[in-house]
């Protein structure tokens, strides 16, 4: 990981020069929980500004960052990250508590985190992955592996939202993924055996033989279904 982060950096220094701003890692990999089987590498590249120039310069580095199986970094100019925290509170909530800044300044300290928008970004995120997660398997309900693969894929992103409710609710909310299991089944009386179980079939890098699937996703998409409630019913 420290190996591919380093390479992301030299050639973003040489791509941009000083036009580059900061370079910040985020997520599970910020926080020690990376999973190179299942983990992305999560990066906001901050600029001076965005234009068309930028875009162009960073094709090639964005090209060669999706090829090590990587989303494509966050890419901003330095006066949207000051203006747009009302529009990505989850992010950047996540960011203010954990993150590694790899180049550059440390843009995200001193942000003041607009929450206008946080509950519906939460619901908007919780529903959004919900119906994807539905689509995905429709397609695979067949396949027992990759209908196991699609939910150990989903359950930490669903955790991440999860820890959001929390927060919204007012009750803690911390990062690592037992805490956040029991204190959502603590105070929003969730089952947390399903995402349990998944955490196991990642942890392992696969599922035990004969493990049943179809079942599995029943029961995980009914706690999922209680967790958009759940936010659904937070104060507007």
């Amino acid at each position: 990981m420290d190996k591919v982060l380093q390479q992301l950096v030299d050639r973003m220094t040489k791509t941009f020069g000083d036009r580059l701003v900061s370079i910040v890692l985020y997520g599970s990999a910020a926080g020690g929980e990376y999973d190179g089987a299942f983990s992305d590498l999560n990066v906001m590249c901050v600029l001076r500004r965005i234009t068309v120039a930028e875009l162009r310069d960073s094709e090639p580095v964005f090209h060669w960052w999706r090829g090590q199986n990587n989303p494509s970094p966050l890419l901003l100019g330095e006066e949207e990250v000051r203006t747009s925290t009302d529009c990505f509170p989850i992010e950047f909530h996540d960011m203010k508590e954990r993150r590694r800044v790899l180049y550059g300044a440390d843009v995200v300290e001193p942000l003041e985190i607009d929450n206008s928008f946080y509950r519906a970004q939460v619901e908007h995120e919780l529903r959004a992955k919900l119906l994807r997660l539905r689509q995905k398997a429709a397609g695979v309900m067949f396949d027992e592996e990759l209908l196991r693969r699609l939910m150990a894929e989903s359950v930490t992103t669903f955790l991440v939202l999860a820890r959001h409710a929390l927060r919204l609710a007012g009750h803690e909310a911390p990062f690592a993924r037992p805490g956040i299991l029991q204190q959502a089944a603590t105070h929003f009386q969730l089952d947390a055996q399903p995402f349990q179980t998944l955490l196991e079939w990642r942890s392992n890098k696969q599922a035990p033989k004969g493990a049943p699937a179809v079942k599995l996703l029943e029961t995980y998409l009914a706690q999922i279904d209680t967790l958009v409630a759940v936010v659904d019913a937070i104060a507007k």
